[in-house]
């Protein structure tokens, strides 16, 4: 076929729909030696196969059919591979982002300036800071500025809601303590924190959000990071999964995965910054 289009047997073309069905039907039939099945086909269309045809078929005896049956069955697995690929689907990655996001994440970037920060680990929140301190110098300048910062890997919990700290007891696994009670964290501590707990405001998750950075997390991550922790809420890996995805802090986007985004962010325009 090629990159011709399909033609029918009165030289019109075919619809997609008929042609895609009848592949099926005549890969169908060949992968299983079903002649009565292509000359009912055949048929239907106006070629039926002649009586000399099928005579030949018969003459060729059993002592052909294990062969023929096997190279049919090749034939067919062919014809039915090439019918499916007749069928439009979104790539991977595409139906991917459809579950996890928005596909085109993270958009047209605004800005003359634009930075990634590529956060695989809390790393005491630096990766926060570096988005902050990005922003800041533009902003001081007059500059337009856009920050993006993907959490994937160990960061992936700073995309969690208080009531995911606490309950798969996040602070203790990570090793991460509340500034405010110096004991293991209980709750995101970088998210709504009391003015002052953090050495700098500004890079609370809560207040760069309202700045305009955009924020990812990483979906791989996150179903990791539920198996890791589901043991500290005595639930399966896939209740927490669920839970972790609808306890995502509003604001922050679930990407299909941590390394997706940091090349989605750079073919948008960003630069990019390890966050560690």
């Amino acid at each position: 076929m090629g990159n011709d289009a399909a033609m029918s047997s009165t030289g019109g073309l075919l619809d997609p729909n008929t042609l895609r069905d009848g592949l099926v039907r005549i890969g169908g039939a060949i992968a299983t030696g079903d002649d009565a099945a292509l000359n009912r086909y055949f048929a239907c269309q106006g070629k039926q196969m002649t009586m000399e045809d099928n005579m030949s078929n018969s003459a060729r005896g059993i002592k052909e059919s294990t062969p023929r049956r096997s190279f049919f069955s090749r034939l067919g697995g062919m014809i039915v591979l090439g019918a499916a690929a007749l069928v439009p689907r979104p790539l991977r990655a595409e139906a991917a982002a459809e579950k996890s996001g928005d596909a085109n994440w993270p958009g047209m970037l605004k800005g003359r300036h634009k930075q990634l920060v590529d956060a695989y680990q809390i790393n005491g929140g630096f990766p926060l800071g570096f988005v902050n301190y990005f922003l800041q110098p533009n902003e001081a300048a007059n500059e337009s500025a856009t920050g993006v910062i993907i959490l994937r890997h160990g960061a992936l919990p700073l995309a969690l809601d208080h009531a995911m700290w606490e309950k798969y007891k996040i602070g203790e696994t990570f090793k991460v303590n509340d500034p405010e009670t110096k004991l293991p964290a209980n709750k995101n501590p970088y998210f709504q924190p009391k003015p002052g707990v953090l050495g700098n405001d500004d890079i609370a998750i809560d207040r760069l959000l309202a700045r305009g950075v955009i924020f990812g997390a990483c979906a791989v991550a996150l179903r990791e990071q539920a198996r890791r922790l589901s043991g500290n809420a005595g639930v399966t890996a896939e209740k927490a999964a669920k839970e972790f995805a609808a306890n995502i802090i509003p604001g922050i986007t679930v990407i299909p995965s941590g390394v997706w985004g940091v090349n989605r962010a750079q073919e948008a325009g960003c630069t990019y910054c390890a966050g560690g």
